[in-house]
């Protein structure tokens, strides 16, 4: 299982914070992020491909490409500005 978390507008717009997801379905975050716009509605317009998302596994920051395995944790994220 990957467990998927969801923080800030993500959490908010999508009512959780947390999902287990099959390991075999993604082998990578372009496919998990595939796999949310997928499912219509709010998960289709926040990870829609021309919105920024910000991706860590494992706590590390992501690309799209980053590999991913059983047991691997992914959070999304808006991306963090300052002033």
């Amino acid at each position: 299982m990957i467990e998927v978390r969801f923080f800030a507008r993500f959490r908010e717009e999508l009512g959780a914070d947390t999902e287990q997801l099959e390991a075999d379905r993604v082998n990578c975050v372009e496919d998990l992020l595939t796999d949310l716009r997928g499912r219509g509605g709010a998960w289709s317009r926040l990870f829609a491909e021309d919105q920024r998302v910000m991706a860590a596994v494992n706590q590390e920051v992501a690309d799209q490409s980053t590999p991913l395995k059983d047991g691997d944790e992914v959070a999304f994220f808006p991306p963090v500005t300052g002033g």
